[in-house]
């Protein structure tokens, strides 16, 4: 695999999840086999590739890999600065469980709160040791990377979060994959704009325009993420209840909110925004570039090096092949608790995020294919739009 990059410092605090759907872009617009195989593999071509899942499956597992059944997918972002490459620990940010059905015809997309309390598998990452136990589930990936460094952290990372995935869901993921900014920022440069319906006023505690017009920060962010205090002469950018278009920066401030939602919704409105923001760009994507001849080979090379993966041992143009009967509309938005904030503080580690019995019911049914039963007993679990 390539070494880790500046591109791939740079990725933000909510997870670009999206981009993995890339290589499946031209099925959505009927392509035939052949131009599908040559245009992916054009794209497959940029794509960073490492054995991100680990032990959870070993490399004969890989060889014996086949597309037949249900498949799973773990999107994981994280928020890595730029002089953040030193053995510090890194959290991943935001945590998507992407299940699709048996006949590949329908997909579920479940994001796991960053704060969920669950339990962490021991591991040991050649440099530092961590002995098991309950917190924050945004740790696992910081506790596999302690004392590493560039790839071997976002490996350890990965296997640790894929370790404590399957602790909580009894699933092993079939493929995996980080997501990395720039990469994204790249897929929406190359759309243009990106148009979606904003649910509920956002305001924006990255950015916003000071007394000047000039760009500025408008609040002071304390290191693990949270509001600290307004900076006096700064409004924040907010994006209004209603349809947008977004150029790139618009899209990427907005869907990383989650202190200034005007539904109080926090990181459950993140989540939402996120999945909204994932449909609308792949529904951008299909409406603008599939009949392109110039712009859909930039798009998918644009999706193509957004991201590292482990594609579990099966070639990503067979993946794209096997899911042809997947279109968008089809991608079904999931949030845990039914949205609904569910606190507690633990002593050691803080304010977390306790699944209720309903929520572990959910991830307890993507192992036996069963999300469609789930779902028509629980409706408030399905996220609109």
């Amino acid at each position: 695999m390539r070494k880790t990059s500046k591109r791939r410092r740079r990725t933000p605090r909510w997870a670009l999840w999206t981009v993995v759907f890339g290589s499946l872009l031209l099925v959505a617009g009927g392509g035939g086999a052949i131009s599908l195989k040559a245009t992916v593999a054009a794209a497959e071509s940029k794509v960073g590739k490492d054995s991100l899942l680990g032990t959870t499956k070993p490399e004969e597992e890989k060889k014996n890999a086949n597309l037949d059944g249900a498949k799973n997918l773990l999107l994981v972002g994280i928020d890595q600065r730029p002089d953040q490459n030193n053995g510090e620990a890194l959290r991943s940010d935001s945590i998507i469980l992407l299940h699709i059905n048996k006949d590949h015809s329908s997909g579920y997309m479940i994001s796991l709160p960053r704060d969920s309390y669950v339990y962490i598998p021991a591991y040991d990452n050649g440099k530092q040791k961590w002995g098991g136990g309950k917190t924050k589930i945004n740790a696992a990936f910081a506790f596999g990377t302690r004392g590493l460094t560039g790839n071997d952290a976002l490996k350890h990372g990965f296997e640790l979060l894929t370790m404590t995935v399957k602790e909580l869901t009894g699933v092993t993921p079939d493929a995996g994959a980080i997501i990395d900014f720039q990469g994204f920022r790249d897929v929406v440069n190359v759309l243009g704009k990106v148009c979606m319906y904003v649910d509920t006023t956002t305001k924006s505690i990255h950015l916003g325009k000071d007394k000047n017009g000039q760009t500025a920060k408008p609040f002071v962010i304390n290191s693990d993420g949270t509001l600290r205090s307004k900076i006096s002469g700064v409004t924040p950018n907010t994006y209004t209840k209603g349809n947008h278009c977004f150029n790139p920066s618009q899209a990427l401030d907005f869907v990383r909110q989650r202190d200034l939602l005007e539904d109080n919704s926090l990181d459950y409105g993140r989540q939402r925004h996120q999945q909204q923001f994932f449909k609308a760009i792949i529904n951008q994507a299909i409406k603008d570039g599939l009949d392109s001849p110039t712009k859909l080979p930039k798009i998918l090379g644009a999706f193509g090096k957004a991201m590292t993966v482990d594609s579990g041992g099966i070639d990503l143009a067979d993946w794209a092949l096997s899911m042809r009967t997947l279109k968008p509309e089809k991608l079904i938005t999931i949030k845990t608790n039914a949205g609904k904030l569910n606190s507690q503080n633990v002593p050691g580690s803080g304010s977390v995020e306790i699944l209720s019995d309903d929520s572990m019911a959910l991830l307890k049914s993507i192992k036996k294919d069963q999300i469609d039963t789930f779902l028509l007993s629980h409706p408030a679990f399905i996220a609109n739009g």
